[in-house]
């Protein structure tokens, strides 16, 4: 049987074969960002699961995950369009769908456009109007705040924590249909956790983000003083907020201790980081911060519930 080939207009004579349907299904896949989509989603659920009284609704959940993880979708995917001459002049990302060619541009646009409209609409009429509401400044935040600002300023990492950190408070409104200060915990934890998080990226990559004039905190500040500080000061702040779940009652004492230890260990990688300005240690500090907040919130709600 012939493999099923689909011709992309105007791609043809910029790439030496046609896609296949296979391989232009992966390129409309690797435009959504499955895995930062699944850690949107993972912290939105531990939000809504931490904001139901009583026993949780698993399928309200599900729905309200397949709205958020269509959000997260269409905003990656129209983050990519936005910045698609950005990442042809970076390495790490030439090989995206859009500076490859794989895809072309309006592709994308009408990919991302739609997924986020579909995500607006279901969340309001199928989750509650409050969601899509904080649905909407997420959109507002990152594809006008922070995208546009990262070829201005390094504060852009600052402005690009405020939509980053509102996954919890989305998962904590489609349960609840209402905000507290339990929920602004949760966000304040997603907050701080960004700026290791993505400072330990930025090291890593800063040729690549000076290269496309992306002015990361690294790239205006190359011999990472002023970097390594400040990955050990929010991380420093993290500790503490961290433990706020137990005193307000939203987990308990097991949580409690779990992250003091998931804390200091956390902490460590951040000192060493700091101190050795190296992009292994670097490495090691972006595996501990995608390790330490899946299990943080894990934690966090199996106390909770359990």
């Amino acid at each position: 049987m012939k493999e099923l080939v689909v011709e992309l207009p105007g791609i043809s004579e910029s790439a030496s074969n046609p896609l296949t349907l296979r391989e232009r299904v992966a390129a409309y896949s690797e435009l959504t960002k499955p895995r930062i989509t699944f850690l949107i989603v993972l912290t939105a659920a531990a939000g809504f699961a931490l904001a139901t009284r009583g026993r949780i609704d698993y399928l309200r959940m599900v729905s309200a995950m397949i709205g958020i993880g269509l959000l997260s979708s269409g905003i990656a995917t129209l983050n990519q369009y936005m910045e698609r001459d950005l990442d042809a002049l970076m390495r790490r990302t030439a090989d995206r769908p859009l500076p490859s060619g794989k895809l072309l541009p309006w592709e994308a646009l009408v990919f991302g456009t739609g997924l986020t409209v579909l995500a607006e609409l279901y969340l309001a009429v199928l989750v509650n109007p409050l969601t899509a509401l904080l649905g909407l400044t997420v959109i507002a935040g990152y594809l006008f705040g922070y995208t546009p600002l990262k070829t201005k300023t390094s504060l852009s990492t600052l402005v690009g924590a405020f939509p980053g950190a509102v996954p919890p408070l989305i998962g904590w409104t489609a349960a609840r249909g209402e905000l507290s200060l339990e929920a602004w915990v949760l966000f304040a934890i997603l907050f701080l956790w960004q700026f290791p998080h993505f400072l330990a990226i930025a090291w890593m990559y800063r040729e690549d983000y000076a290269r496309a004039g992306i002015l990361m905190l690294p790239v205006v500040e190359p011999d990472g003083r002023l970097t390594g500080q400040q990955i050990v000061i929010y991380t420093l702040m993290l500790l503490p907020v961290s433990l706020l779940p137990t005193v307000l009652g939203i987990s308990g004492k097991a949580y409690f201790f779990g992250a003091i230890i998931l804390g200091l260990l956390f902490l460590f990688s951040s000192v060493r980081a700091a101190l050795s300005q190296s992009r292994q240690e670097a490495r090691r500090l972006l595996l501990a911060s995608v390790i330490y907040l899946p299990l943080l919130f894990i934690l966090m709600v199996v106390n909770s519930k359990w």
